[in-house]
């Protein structure tokens, strides 16, 4: 609390603008001619905010990440700009006006509510992260529309509130935390909340097991340039039931129709790579049915055609080559390829990446692709291109 009261005061501001460029081989030097004529604890206090300032500049852009107060677990766990824009869409297509933000953080997902001009209540107990949410409200010119309390948002009533948006802590002092009953405060606290709320979006783990998700709740599975960022449990939609997998920029969203499971079948022409939110949302079989291909193996999210379909859902590929898993004959072909770029990727198959490149060595101006699977349950290596 001290540091960040510190670099609120002008002093702070004009030393965290004097540092912001600062790179880690420089901070030593710099920290040592700016304690001449600032007191040492606001120094760090600054160099250390700027650190945190470069890495949120990934979640943030440089605008904004350069005008924010971060916590170290705040830019760990705060929702990436992009995907709390979306989120904030999505609530002022169902009419929502007015959201209590429960858990929020340093108020990354505040602030794109507010800017998509939803009034906000953001709730933190934590007294550090609330303080910073506040400041940053205040950064961004969005204090009229952001009201930070810090409390514990299980004594907050929210009936005033259109909708509640709830992002509970998953992680401890051990790390992360997998169990939703071990979430801070639990997976099921937030769903009797979600339950009582006009509308509801409740933050979670992308590897949610499908089976405890509510039966009256929208399940979204959201990816962000091809990575996986989060699940939403989403009440008060009129989809209960529905799953969805979300992809970003776009965004594109691919509804689940509940097909059946897909054939396995030979190896065609094509492979297609689902996207890792299709992945999680178990909607594999609508790509497949899609792109007119089956599975490769019963286990595994590689999809096999006979034709380029192209699809926002999975990312294709043409094979040239099939071969058993055999790293001596799969450097001979990338020798005769003259590939020198190989692109690893592997699902079923314990090798990893790095180590296959060492021992294949790969040389010459061409580049190709390796996946690493089981066809019909044999370890197995396709090279192929991605289609253009």
């Amino acid at each position: 609390m001290n540091d960040l009261a510190l670099l609120l005061t002008p002093e702070g501001r004009a030393l965290l603008d004097e540092v912001r460029d600062t790179e880690p081989a420089r901070e030593l030097a710099v920290a040592t001619r700016l304690r001449r004529d600032h007191p040492a604890e606001l120094v760090s206090a600054a160099l250390g905010q700027a650190r945190l300032r470069q890495r949120a500049v990934a979640k943030f852009g440089a605008e904004d990440a350069g005008r924010m107060f971060f916590t170290p677990n705040g830019v760990e766990q705060s929702t990436r700009a992009s995907v709390a824009a979306y989120r904030a869409r999505r609530l002022t297509e169902l009419g929502v006006t007015s959201v209590a933000d429960l858990c929020c953080g340093i108020g990354g997902d505040a602030i794109a509510l507010a800017r998509a001009g939803i009034r906000v209540l953001a709730v933190d107990r934590d007294p550090l992260t609330a303080a910073a949410a506040r400041a940053n409200a205040d950064a961004l010119g969005l204090a009229e529309l952001i009201e930070v309390c810090e409390a514990d948002v299980t004594e907050v009533d929210t009936a005033g509130y259109d909708a509640v948006f709830a992002d509970p802590a998953r992680r401890g002092g051990r790390g992360r935390v997998f169990d939703p009953e071990a979430y801070s405060p639990p997976l099921s606290w937030a769903v009797e909340t979600a339950r009582r709320a006009p509308r509801a979006a409740l933050k979670i783990a992308p590897g949610i097991p499908h089976e405890i998700v509510p039966p009256e709740a929208e399940a979204e599975w959201i990816s962000d340039g091809g990575d996986v960022k989060e699940a939403v449990l989403w009440f008060g939609t009129g989809a209960p039931g529905a799953v969805r997998a979300t992809l970003l920029p776009g965004p594109r969203s691919l509804l689940g129709r509940g097909l059946p499971d897909p054939a396995v079948r030979p190896v065609g022409r094509y492979l297609y790579e689902p996207d890792g939110a299709v992945i999680r949302a178990h909607l594999v079989a609508e790509v497949a049915e899609e792109v007119g291909g089956g599975l490769l193996d019963a286990t595994i999210a590689y999809v096999t055609a006979d034709e380029p379909r192209p699809t926002p859902y999975a990312t294709g590929y043409e094979i040239t080559d099939r071969l058993p898993f055999n790293v001596k004959r799969l450097k001979a072909l990338l020798r005769e390829r003259g590939v020198g770029t190989l692109t690893v990727k592997k699902r079923g198959s314990a090798v990893e990446p790095e180590e296959l490149r060492r021992k294949v060595r790969p040389q010459g101006p061409n580049a190709a692709t390796v996946f690493l699977t089981r066809v019909a349950g044999a370890p197995t290596m396709l090279i192929g291109q991605p289609l253009a």
